[in-house]
């Protein structure tokens, strides 16, 4: 199983770079067909997780993924699956 994977410490403290680059892994990941996306925001004060919780959640977004896992053993780190028919 193919998995992509966004990790954001390098550009933590920069908004718009963050949103496009949410945007542009998800369109990734459905052009693919690769229905795993692992998020690394880091674990930090989790206001980037925050901040990656809210895009994920927008309606538009919303409707291009099945749902979000937050990792359980590891707080710095979110999956989105997608499912394709």
């Amino acid at each position: 199983m193919a998995k992509l994977v966004l990790d954001l410490h390098d550009i933590y403290n920069k908004g718009t770079q963050i949103d496009r680059a949410l945007r542009d892994i998800i369109d990734e990941a459905i052009s693919k067909k690769i229905t795993t996306v692992e998020i690394i925001p880091g674990k930090g004060s989790g206001a980037l997780k925050k901040k990656v919780l809210r895009f994920l959640d927008q309606k538009e977004i919303k409707a291009l993924y099945h749902r979000i896992d937050k990792d359980s053993r590891n707080f710095g780190r979110l999956f989105v699956y997608f499912k394709f028919k």
